[in-house]
């Protein structure tokens, strides 16, 4: 017996007929039964379409010719995002199938950094609300809103932000709507969570954004952001009502501020199944990254010194995540391995002494002040002058901050210096990559945060890694999801990272990318996926029974529930 067949009676099975209960033009006007010009003629009949269809029947592929030809004539690239998210809510199935069609080509449009400028530009182009919208001055409506989405067994995969602090271009208000909404889109495309079991919802605390405040046009909450007390009590009904009502929901914390992310993922992590991606994805991939350069520049993590520039939610996270590792590698109290890493702010290297300044995220890096003697110089240059580190990490949003004479110095001392420039959008990079293989003389091992072209040198031309959480957070989420973990532990970060880490063309050729392609997401996914139901099963946390304990049959039982982009059959619901 196929795979498919042994695993089409689980509920997510992608092989059972579609059942819809519309007809007529209902049916061509929901997202997720329109098929177009795609319409079988059993099901023109059946659904009451004819007479509002033209009479050609074509295949989904020669769907996504003609969308291509439409997106290409698009004249920029906000207008091309645009064009996708019409796409979207028209239909469903061909919205996918053209992305993973030209992947390559239009991830940054639907993701950073043009997903950036439709967040700035989201009360301006606004026609169709996606999602739920939650305001912290109507907290005794939270279950009701939700309740609009479904029943208990409804929803999978939710993701949520409060706006304040997206893709490096700060507060955007009830904007973020669409981040949450973009990375439910890459949740689907890379891993196949079931678009219609997943929620975009946004905590609309008000915004300190005063450009927005002065707009007219701007649909949010028009008020300074809600603090404290009433703030935490907003993100708290949120959770308990998402979890009463969504008991098997897996929560993501999307682009949160830096004072409030790890202390709301702290607060919760050890209660229900969440995950924080700014800080826990950022650092899952990073260190899959930083794990295959070590391994080609044979260092151990036993010794390797570590550098992190910009000590915001995603430095902390990096930071925090590769003390895990450290620590998890060489049986070092975590306390001893966060010594090996220093970490710089807009102070400075982060220091005790600064401790009111520090946030709870940053206080465990903080070197003492006797390391760093009085008078001495703490910035980037002199750090580096001082540490001599094999790793240096930007998340810094401070271009060109590494500079022609910061790099030098590195390589001075470092063989194979391991330079990541991680900061988003490509205009914040800290450094451009054919930069770094110049002041390095080819030695540099290099990722970035964005899409950046090839580098020659030398007459070898060098594909750039990019450090995209895209290939880690949906299998991670996906793993969580099918095995019903009760939590998402540190072990199972870390089966994680060396899943991905596994897959770096960089562990077979030291001229390779130190992180696989994009284009490759979907059978990575599976790969995490798997480690990670196999971690959360060891460890006592999987609910779901009958999970396969076969390799073979785990991976199986993982792609019969992967969604895909293709029209399955309709009958009448």
């Amino acid at each position: 017996m196929s795979a498919i067949n042994r695993f089409n009676a689980l509920p997510r099975s992608i092989t059972r007929p579609l059942r819809c209960p519309y007809e007529g033009t209902a049916v061509l006007q929901t997202s997720r039964f329109n098929k177009g010009t795609a319409y079988p003629n059993d099901e023109r009949q059946l659904f009451k379409l004819n007479g509002l269809l033209p009479p050609n029947i074509q295949t989904l592929e020669e769907q996504v010719q003609r969308a291509y030809q439409q997106y290409s004539s698009r004249s920029d690239d906000l207008a091309k995002n645009t064009f996708m998210a019409s796409m979207k809510a028209q239909n469903e199935v061909l919205f996918y199938k053209l992305l993973q069609t030209h992947l390559k080509e239009m991830f940054s449009i639907i993701y950073t950094p043009t997903e950036g400028d439709a967040i700035e530009n989201y009360s301006r182009l606004f026609r169709k609300p996606e999602g739920c919208f939650l305001n912290i001055r109507d907290q005794d409506s939270i279950d009701s809103n939700l309740a609009q989405f479904g029943n208990e067994e409804d929803i999978d995969y939710i993701v949520v932000t409060d706006g304040e602090e997206i893709l490096g271009i700060g507060d955007q208000g009830v904007g973020g709507i669409l981040i949450s909404v973009a990375k439910l889109v890459i949740t689907t495309l890379c891993a196949g969570i079931h678009p219609a079991r997943q929620l975009p919802v946004i905590l609309d605390c008000g915004t300190n954004n005063e450009g927005l405040l002065k707009d007219d046009l701007y649909l949010g909450l028009r008020q300074s952001r809600y603090q404290g007390k009433e703030y935490d009590e907003f993100v708290d009904r949120f959770v308990q009502s998402a979890r009463k009502r969504f008991p098997n929901a897996y929560i993501h914390f999307e682009d949160f501020g830096l004072s409030n992310a790890k202390r709301i993922l702290e607060k919760y992590q050890s209660d229900i199944p969440c995950f924080n991606d700014d800080i826990q994805g950022t650092g899952c991939v990073t260190l899959a990254a930083m794990m295959a350069a070590l391994h080609v520049s044979q260092v151990s993590m036993e010794d390797v010194r570590v550098v992190v520039f910009g000590s915001g939610t995603a430095g902390t996270g990096i930071a925090d995540q590769i003390a895990d590792t450290i620590a998890t590698e060489t049986n070092k109290p975590k306390t001893e391995a966060s010594k090996q890493i220093w970490c710089i702010d807009k102070p400075g290297l982060l220091l005790k002494s600064m401790a009111e300044k520090l946030t709870p995220a940053q206080t465990p890096f903080a070197r003492e002040d006797t390391e760093w003697p009085q008078g001495q110089q703490n910035d980037l240059l002199s750090v580096i002058q001082n540490v001599k580190p094999h790793v240096l990490i930007g998340t810094s949003t401070k271009p060109k901050a590494f500079t022609e004479e910061i790099i030098r110095e590195m390589a001075k001392h470092i063989h194979r210096p391991i330079v990541f420039p991680l900061s988003n959008p490509t205009r914040l990079h800290e450094a451009q990559p054919k930069d770094l293989f110049e002041w390095t003389d080819g030695r540099a091992l290099v990722a970035t945060g964005s899409p950046f072209p090839p580098v020659e040198f030398n007459g070898v031309k060098y594909d750039i890694a990019e450090c995209n959480n895209s290939t880690c957070f949906p299998g991670i989420g996906l793993g969580a999801v099918l095995s019903r973990s009760r939590l998402v532990s540190k072990k199972m970060l870390v089966a994680a990272v060396e899943a991905l880490k596994t897959r770096s063309p960089a562990l077979e050729d030291p001229n390779k990318p130190l992180l696989p392609d994009v284009e490759d997401v979907r059978e990575i996914s599976v790969d995490i996926a798997a480690a990670v139901i196999k971690c959360s099963l060891s460890e006592g946390l999987a609910q779901q029974k009958e999970i396969p304990s076969d390799d073979s049959e785990l991976r199986e039982w993982i792609r019969a529930q992967m969604w895909e982009a293709v029209y399955r059959p309709l009958v009448k619901s």
